[in-house]
């Protein structure tokens, strides 16, 4: 198959995390060459499964490093740009590092694509650069009012990107709902996950307001639109920006899905106790998907349910011993622990 790509060999920048530990795995079974440019700061755990791959190359390297990003870029036809310092409370935790990870490399690495002469760059932008918001339909025109600084840097990324689109250096900005599910580099610091480990560990989900909007979108949904961009032609997709998402709920309802899902997967646990407890966490928003489903005809097959049935065949089997407690699982406290700089 891999003859038959227009883009054979891609980059993917922070391929060892969350979603690139699932695409990475992904894209080589659809016959791509992958190559990973990572710190590998959750480890090397998260691509042992296709680390003898004969398509696969790992580059140990920074975004910041220029020699790193040189090398990575060798010979590639496209990136995927997945690495940042990602989530709210990661960005804030130490807010000079998040900018210079998430923010000042991102136009150096764009030079260097263009002189590697990349054809395709792919950006893993973020739908909660809306910032707080009660309008019923927010579509990719909506304004954005950043709440934080992982968004905020989101939002400026995408205005250098548009700069550098061009005529055989197409860009595209994949603007993600918060993604939900199983992956070799396992998150439990995301909605749907963490309330799922709750319900599977302490049989008692906590609900810290609740009426929060949350867009969702399973994580085999978005390995699959990553691919996608890949694939469809320059015309579709060139200096545009696709908000990708599938269900819009309250925390409040997730948290009823996931519990009713851990009962009936897991009658041992007993009946699950939902908590309510208040919250200062302002962000709220929903997201319109009209755009990506009319014009590239992506239609998410995953649902919240799957996620959760997902992450419970992962508690069986072993995968997440000290769910709770283990910082690996949570971005802010692996960060700590390492003393990322």
């Amino acid at each position: 198959m891999s003859a038959s790509h227009a883009l054979p060999r891609v980059l993917v920048t922070g391929g060892a995390g969350y979603v690139g530990a699932v695409l990475v795995p992904h894209l080589l079974r659809a016959g791509y060459a992958v190559r990973v440019l990572d710190t590998y700061v959750y480890g090397e755990a998260p691509l042992a499964a296709v680390r003898s791959h004969a398509q696969l190359e790992e580059v140990h390297g920074d975004l910041r490093d220029d020699d790193a990003v040189r090398r990575s870029l060798a010979g590639c036809d496209a990136v995927i740009h997945l690495a940042c310092i990602s989530n709210d409370p990661s960005c804030e935790l130490d807010p000079e590092l998040s900018r210079s990870v998430n923010y000042d490399c991102f136009e150096p690495l764009l030079r260097q694509c263009v002189a590697a002469g990349v054809r395709r760059f792919v950006f893993a932008s973020s739908s909660s650069l809306y910032g707080v918001t009660d309008a019923p339909q927010v579509t990719e025109e909506h304004p954005r009012h950043p709440l934080t600084l992982y968004n905020t840097f989101k939002g400026m990324c995408e205005d250098v990107l548009w700069r550098y689109q061009a005529t055989g250096f197409t860009t595209v900005s994949v603007r993600p709902a918060t993604i939900c599910g199983r992956s070799p580099r396992q998150r439990l610091d995301l909605t749907v996950n963490i309330l799922t480990a709750h319900a599977v560990e302490r049989g008692v989900i906590t609900v810290f307001g609740g009426s929060q909007q949350r867009p969702n979108l399973h994580m085999a949904d978005i390995v699959d639109l990553y691919q996608r961009m890949l694939e469809l032609p320059d015309a579709d997709i060139a200096g545009e920006a696709f908000n990708a998402g599938y269900q819009n709920d309250t925390v409040a309802r997730i948290a009823a899905i996931v519990k009713q899902v851990v009962e009936r997967e897991m009658p041992e646990r007993g009946p699950i106790r939902v908590e309510t407890t208040e919250s200062n966490d302002p962000r709220s928003y929903r997201i319109n998907t009209d755009k990506i489903r009319t014009r590239l005809g992506f239609v998410p097959q995953h649902t919240i349910e799957d996620a959760v049935r997902d992450l419970i065949a992962a508690f069986r089997a072993g995968e997440l011993p000290g769910a709770l407690d283990d910082p690996i699982y949570n971005n802010v406290k692996q960060m700590k622990a390492v003393q990322l700089r």
